[in-house]
């Protein structure tokens, strides 16, 4: 499963990453994959150069050019947690994989602007004025720009973290649970079909791999691939004159030792 985080600055998607990556999901971020960029540059991240060359990424490879960065690392039997979702491009990506939920952070603009002053960062601004302002600036923008307004649209769901984390971690545990149980078994057929494929894939045929399974009552009771018979030469070893020999579809027919996969 896939959880992807967006929201406004100091809004709680860090907070809210932390307490997941406790429950065994493997955190990333999309800011880090700017980072990276930044730093292959000789230059040292900064708020304002995360905007801008993040946008410039976009401009150059498209607007889902970090999410795909990100789903190129992931693994299907893992839980992820992705944080600094900023451009709708980057939503439909992650939505093309299997198990994505987007869930917004929210928190009141004063709330948020009190956890700045906390935070006593030299480039934040100084008044709740700038603060809200700044947002105004970085909240919407082209296609190719990060779009906040139009991301927290797409969410999924929503956690309010306007208190303490006391109350945050609860709304996490149920939401977390309801995501859990969504996750949809494949059916039987699909299962027997996907077991096809691994099988498929022990094939030492050079031109086609496919796979046959028997089944009974729901328990695979036999399985086989195509390939040459046991005993003779692999066809991807040179077993198979016809399939070596790269013969045009329905020819030399006689020549062919490869086996169907039912037999």
């Amino acid at each position: 499963m896939l959880i992807g985080l967006t929201g406004r600055n100091a809004a709680g998607k860090g907070e809210v990453a932390r307490y997941l990556e406790k429950k065994s999901f493997y955190y990333y971020s999309l800011s880090d994959v700017i980072r990276e960029d930044i730093r292959s540059r000789g230059q040292e991240p900064t708020r304002e150069l995360l905007i801008q060359v993040g946008n410039e990424l976009r401009q150059k490879y498209g607007g889902a050019v970090l999410a795909e960065r990100i789903l190129a690392k992931v693994e299907d039997d893992k839980h992820y947690i992705i944080d600094s979702i900023r451009n709708p491009a980057e939503v439909h990506a992650f939505r093309a994989a299997k198990h994505f939920k987007l869930v917004r952070v929210e928190a009141p603009p004063e709330v948020r602007f009190q956890r700045i002053l906390r935070r006593r960062r030299e480039s934040d601004p100084r008044t709740l004025e700038e603060f809200i302002e700044l947002e105004k600036r970085e909240a919407e923008g082209e296609d190719t720009s990060q779009n906040l307004v139009k991301v927290e649209l797409m969410a999924d769901h929503t956690l309010v973290n306007d208190d303490t984390l006391q109350k945050l971690y609860p709304q996490i545990d149920e939401l977390l649970l309801r995501l859990l149980k969504e996750i949809q078994r494949p059916n039987w057929d699909e299962y027997f079909m996907n077991i096809a494929k691994v099988v498929a894939s022990r094939s030492n045929c050079i031109k086609r791999k496919v796979a046959a399974i028997i089944v009974k009552d729901k328990r695979v009771i036999s399985t086989g691939y195509n390939g040459t018979p046991r005993g003779t030469r692999n066809c991807n070893e040179g077993g198979c004159p016809r399939c070596n020999g790269l013969a045009t579809s329905g020819t030399n027919l006689d020549e062919c030792l490869c086996s169907h996969g039912e037999e």
